[in-house]
């Protein structure tokens, strides 16, 4: 597996609250957008999401975001 796979072209936008989180990166996880170690024997990994209050959140389902785990627009190129 060299890229991840696409869950959607488009972001989940959720209202988090205060806590850590991981960001599913291989787009195989069955919890999407949080990991749920479906990675393991790939070269993804999630990523960590440190929310201090609660907050609105748009987060990254084409796994293609430079900005991990958040929407930068990258699904709009693929």
């Amino acid at each position: 597996m060299n890229k991840p796979n696409i869950v959607s072209k488009n972001p989940v936008v959720l209202d988090l609250k205060a806590g850590t989180y991981w960001w599913c990166h291989c787009g195989l996880s069955k919890d999407q957008p949080f990991c749920d170690g479906s990675h393991k024997g790939t070269k993804f990994g999630p990523s960590k999401l440190e929310v201090t209050e609660q907050k609105k959140v748009a987060l990254c389902q084409c796994k293609h975001t430079k900005n991990q785990p958040l929407c930068d627009g990258s699904h709009k190129d693929l």
